[in-house]
């Protein structure tokens, strides 16, 4: 797999053949080599913002990596060991907590072969071996624990695969550490201009110039999943770390259910979804069908200086992505833009870019919204601070434990001229 530094190095042989293929372009380059030319130069563009998505992400992971590092290192120098609860005979495990077994095991991708006799030994006597230092409950001193923070980067990667409004490649993200309202003022002058005015003539001052501004709230609305009980037999029997395994379904349960919010959400008492907040900008003719045309409708109904952000782009259910693979010219070629692996170039509708959403509607039914379009940086995301996950030992669940998961987000589409829908009629 290539390093940051490789990425950004394509990056830069990129930027430099698109800059020299349009540099080859003047006054005296014949109409069939610019149109060449110019393909060539779109083609690298669209690899540029591919390119780019995927450097975000791998800085994001990269920094979550030295996060977890330096909290490894500094959790490790506060720590004092912890005697594992009937640990005889473990060839000094005594010295071993089940915390350092944790992160060993996660240093070892999972594979306990890799680990020394002592972190194995911890490791599968399981979580009672810690903290049960009295016998009480309902304090993480008294018997309490919670579940390793290394899993909240394995989650950030599932909530990202799960569904895209929540990764910060596709939405325009902002991070909080509290939930207080964000007011942002919003202004649409787009319809004004001036009139011609005559030697001596007065200036209106009648009002009609005034600018109208309103505004748009972001708050913070708390999502959660019931708690997954786990029984001590199964904690000590299992050949899993059953705290890493339901802490990967957790985040996986808190990714689907913040892409649905942030897709469908009606506004009240949730996020404003996207797919909810975007106006018509195409209706077809037919309740059950769309065609080529309408696509292309949909496009030009969202203004140019929109179409231009390096975030432009179609979205759909994978259901309609199907539909519109199989639209067909006059002729029956199929209009379906191919990629080009070798190339580099990705598939495309119309020549820009599209994003799956599996929340988005897929069914072909009068009045549903089947396609977006549009600046999907202008849908705003907001995030008070990092999802949880949490396990709990008390006398609800003991002797075995209790995981549950926690999400606070909020989102909206902050200029309702950026992004477009395709409506069935």
């Amino acid at each position: 797999m290539p390093t940051i530094r490789e990425l950004q190095e394509q990056r830069e042989r990129l930027v430099a053949g698109a800059r020299a293929r349009l540099d080859q372009i003047n006054a005296n380059t014949d109409e069939s080599r610019t149109a060449e030319l110019e393909t060539q130069h779109d083609a690298a563009m669209a690899e540029l913002d591919a390119l780019d998505r995927r450097i975000a992400r791998e800085e994001r992971v990269a920094a979550a990596e030295r996060s977890m590092e330096e909290r490894q290192q500094r959790e490790a120098r506060e720590r004092r060991p912890v005697q594992p609860v009937g640990d005889q005979g473990a060839g000094g495990g005594g010295e071993v907590s089940y915390r350092d077994a944790f992160y060993a095991y996660i240093r070892a991708h999972g594979n306990e072969a890799m680990l020394d006799s002592e972190h194995r030994a911890v490791l599968q006597r399981g979580y009672q071996a810690v903290e049960q230092r009295a016998q009480t409950s309902g304090t993480q001193a008294a018997g309490g624990y919670t579940v390793p923070i290394e899993l909240q980067a394995e989650i950030i990667r599932s909530m990202v695969a799960w569904g895209p409004m929540y990764d910060p490649a596709v939405t325009r993200e902002i991070v909080t550490g509290g939930g207080y309202q964000m007011p942002y003022p919003t202004v649409n002058d787009t319809g004004n201009t001036g009139a011609a005015t005559t030697e001596g003539e007065a200036l209106p001052d009648d009002g009609s110039g005034d600018v109208a501004f309103g505004q748009k709230l972001l708050g913070a609305y708390a999502f959660s999943t019931p708690w997954i009980r786990v029984s001590k037999e199964l904690a000590e029997d299992s050949l899993f770390n059953m705290e890493a395994l339901l802490g990967d379904l957790i985040g996986e349960r808190l990714g689907r259910l913040a892409n649905l919010r942030l897709t469908t959400g009606t506004g009240a008492g949730q996020p404003t979804g996207i797919q909810t907040a975007a106006a018509a900008g195409q209706t077809s003719a037919s309740a059950t069908a769309f065609t080529f045309d309408d696509v292309i409708e949909l496009e030009h109904s969202v203004d140019p200086a929109y179409r231009q952000s390096p975030k432009v782009a179609f979205m759909m259910n994978d259901a309609i992505l199907k539909v519109v693979r199989k639209l067909k010219d006059g002729q029956g070629n199929y209009l379906w833009q191919h990629g080009d692996v070798q190339k580099g170039v990705p598939a495309a509708i119309d020549g820009k870019p599209f994003i799956i959403n599996q929340a988005m509607n897929s069914a072909m039914t009068t009045g549903l919204k089947v396609m977006l379009f549009g600046d999907m940086s202008k849908y705003f995301v907001r995030k008070v601070g990092a999802p949880l996950v949490g396990a709990l030992q008390d006398k609800d669940f003991w002797p075995g434990f209790g995981m549950a998961g926690w999400i606070r987000f909020d989102g909206n589409l902050m200029d309702a001229a950026a992004v477009k829908a395709l409506k069935l009629a």
